[in-house]
């Protein structure tokens, strides 16, 4: 702004009409008689003296006796002119508002008050008195009348009264007040001890060695939770117990499974985390603390495993975590509020997939707790020697096993199915064949430990690879197949493998298909040791007939090619040599019977001509076991083209 203007904020400084010499006239008599704290009632007396000394032998010289009377009063009334500027002086130097009085010391009273002497300039002052007490030349205050003197003790009395009652009311509430600070830590050091006698550990706080606090937390855990597992135990106001958790939240939470199987989600039920009947207890707070550290511990674990499992479809999101278990279920895994209403609210479940979940859930908090008994067992051992790598804490097995299940069980159905179907084929075309044998589960002893309890033997079972066997017996005598499907998750080769093996005696050079790593591959394997087995069987069902006459000996199927499904009928020319082919597959069985024209009958590819008069039948499984079929069995159908 162009026509701002200012204003002075410093006072007026105003000029003096003339010098103030006081300043340097105390500076003078400092120099020549010394400071004032020097000044006693003796030294002045001998001043007085020198100089009455020094006026009496003046005055003698000069015979003047009327001249020294009026230089005595002329230096009384400079006299008194200079304690009145000194008065000034020192009521001008007190600060304005100031609560402090500046005293100067009188000296002891004198019994006279003799005239001041000549040459003295200097007066001991007391600023409150000095206007009232110099005026009369006296230096002690005047006599007070016994009214002032009844009125001054009265008004000590009550000064004195009320400090009493006031010290009385100050001991009273210090009293009440230690009192009350007995009974408050009368009760805090009493559900100390209780918490200590309800097994608790209790003990001071790592940075706040003054503070208790309370282990409720797993000394085996990650770093990060072992540290969030330890809570102070402050003292309220009136004495009770508060639980300080720190980081942890206030309400209960836990880890919930759902299993989804089509359109269906079931999800597993609360975990109890308490049996205190009082929500508001310490004892239930604590185990409320306790119970949410392992949750997330839990869940945190979770999400660790499902990062190194990204290879088998696992995927990972904020706070949700999917598990791919086989084609038509799904994990899905997540840490919710217990408090939640709204958790049951969309569940559409059967009772088995609601068994399923739950048992998930507890086998995982059960893998848990076990993986901390490795952790204490690895750190009571002797350590390994040092070395300048790092070692790295691996994942906890907690989704791997019941992922590993889940895929075990998921394989040995779909493989069974698949044989009992082929079964079904078999038996409706009228082979007598044993129902497949089944063994589910057939782990291995675990590994033994000395010191291992009963339950971390059960448990380490769930850690080891699964097996089951399925044993089929076939209808040609002594003979027999077997599947051994095995699963492991923990440790490579990963996912499921099979073992088939095979006893066949009709046909020696059949060697057993040994490791696959496919269920494919092991359909197929099945497949064509049941072929095999049918071919067996059609060559050899002329030991069950009779022989109505001499022609029929010399008729009979070889099997020429058994792994292809090819049997011969031998004619008494080439062109009359007949031929069946066997297809075998899950859904049904079919025979074919045609001429060939050879030069043996058994050539293969262009030396093969099939006439156009070809017989083929085929046999699918029944729906019903009780209707029998219309079609005549296979031994029948072989039978009857033999004798064609």
């Amino acid at each position: 702004m162009s026509d701002s203007f200012t204003l002075p904020l410093r006072p007026i400084l105003e000029k003096q009409d003339r010098p103030d010499t006081l300043p340097v006239e105390i500076s003078q008599i400092n120099s020549h008689w010394g400071s004032f704290r020097d000044v006693n009632e003796e030294i002045l007396r001998t001043k007085i003296a020198e100089e009455k000394d020094r006026d009496n032998t003046q005055d003698s010289e000069d015979g003047d006796q009327g001249d020294g009377d009026v230089d005595t009063t002329e230096r009384l009334e400079q006299l008194y002119k200079k304690r009145a500027d000194i008065t000034q002086f020192a009521v001008l130097s007190i600060p304005h508002g100031s609560h402090v009085r500046p005293r100067f010391h009188l000296p002891p009273p004198i019994e006279k008050c003799p005239a001041p002497s000549r040459n003295l300039h200097v007066a001991v002052l007391e600023t409150d008195r000095a206007p009232r007490f110099f005026e009369c030349g006296c230096s002690q205050p005047p006599p007070k009348s016994e009214s002032v003197k009844k009125d001054i003790s009265s008004v000590s009395r009550g000064w004195r009264i009320q400090n009493f009652n006031s010290a009385s009311s100050k001991l009273l509430k210090a009293a009440a007040r230690l009192e009350t600070e007995v009974a408050s830590e009368t009760r805090y050091w009493n559900e100390v001890l209780a918490v200590k006698d309800k097994g608790w550990k209790v003990c001071r706080l790592p940075r706040e060695r003054q503070a208790l606090g309370v282990q409720y937390g797993f000394i085996e855990a990650t770093p990060v939770f072992r540290d969030r597992g330890l809570a102070s135990l402050r003292r309220s106001e009136d004495g009770s117990l508060v639980l300080d958790k720190g980081l942890i939240p206030s309400g209960a939470r836990f880890v919930r499974v759902r299993v989804k199987q089509g359109s269906h989600i079931s999800s597993s039920a609360r975990p109890c985390s308490s049996t205190s009947n009082d929500a508001e207890s310490i004892e239930h707070r604590i185990l409320q603390a306790r119970d949410s550290v392992f949750e997330e511990e839990l869940f945190h674990e979770l999400v660790r495993e499902a990062r190194s499992m990204a290879s088998s479809g696992v995927t990972t999101r904020q706070n949700l975590i999917q598990v791919p278990a086989s084609e038509d279920l799904e994990i899905l895994l997540d840490l919710v509020d217990a408090d939640d209403e709204t958790l049951d609210a969309d569940e559409d479940s059967t009772a088995t997939d609601k068994i399923l979940a739950d048992g998930l859930a507890h086998s995982m908090r059960i893998l848990l707790a076990f993986a901390h008994r490795q952790n204490l067992r690895r750190r009571t051992q002797v350590p390994p020697p040092l070395t300048s790598k790092k070692r790295t804490t691996p994942e906890y097995h907690l989704l791997r096993p019941a992922l590993a299940y889940f895929q075990h069980l998921a394989q040995l159905r779909q493989l069974e199915s698949f044989i009992r179907d082929i079964y079904g084929v078999l038996r409706s075309s009228g082979l007598d064949i044993p129902d497949l044998t089944t063994k589910t589960f057939t782990n291995g002893p675990p590994p033994s430990l000395s010191s291992a309890t009963p339950l971390e033997a059960l448990v380490q079972k769930f850690l080891m690879p699964i097996e089951s066997v399925l044993r089929g017996n076939l209808s040609t005598p002594d003979t027999f197949f077997s599947v051994k499907i095995r699963t492991n998750l923990s440790a490579p080769p990963f996912s499921t493998h099979y073992d088939v093996s095979l006893h066949f005696p009709t046909f020696s050079d059949v060697k057993s298909p040994g490791h696959l790593a496919l269920r494919d591959e092991v359909e197929a394997a099945v497949t064509h040791i049941l072929l095999l087995d049918v071919v067996s069987s059609i060559s050899s069902h002329e030991r069950s007939f009779p022989k109505n006459n001499s022609d029929d000996t010399s008729k009979t199927w070889d099997a020429i090619y058994p792994h292809l499904g090819e049997l011969l009928l031998s004619g008494s020319s080439p062109e009359t040599h007949r031929k069946m082919k066997v297809v075998l597959s899950r859904h049904e069985l079919s025979l074919s019977t045609y001429l060939v024209r050879g030069i043996d009958g058994v050539g293969r590819g262009i030396h093969e001509l099939q006439s156009h008069r070809t017989e083929t039948r085929t046999w699918k499984p029944s729906t019903s076991t009780s209707s029998p079929s219309k079609h005549p069995s296979m031994l029948e159908f072989v039978n009857a083209e033999r004798k064609h």
